[in-house]
């Protein structure tokens, strides 16, 4: 069952991606994407623990959770 924690409308496993390919391709994949629309990635790039929330603030979208034990990232559009 999906807690509201953890709903996503779109599933990326970006892998291994380091900073500068993650955050292109995960830009790309949110400009498809409806406002308030969640994604959730799973980034095993070990900078993307750093990367991704420093995107999020420069982008103005919002880190709605991380769970660092499985890699995965959920963000709101």
């Amino acid at each position: 069952m999906m807690t509201d924690a953890t709903r996503a409308d779109d599933d990326w496993d970006a892998g291994d991606l380091g900073c500068g390919d993650l955050v292109i391709a995960l830009r790309l994949r949110m400009r498809a994407m409806q406002p308030g629309q969640i994604i959730r990635v799973h980034a095993t790039d070990s900078g993307a623990k750093h990367d991704l929330p420093a995107w999020c603030r420069m982008t103005g979208s919002e880190l709605v959770r991380h769970d660092p034990s499985r890699d995965l990232f959920w963000i709101r559009r």
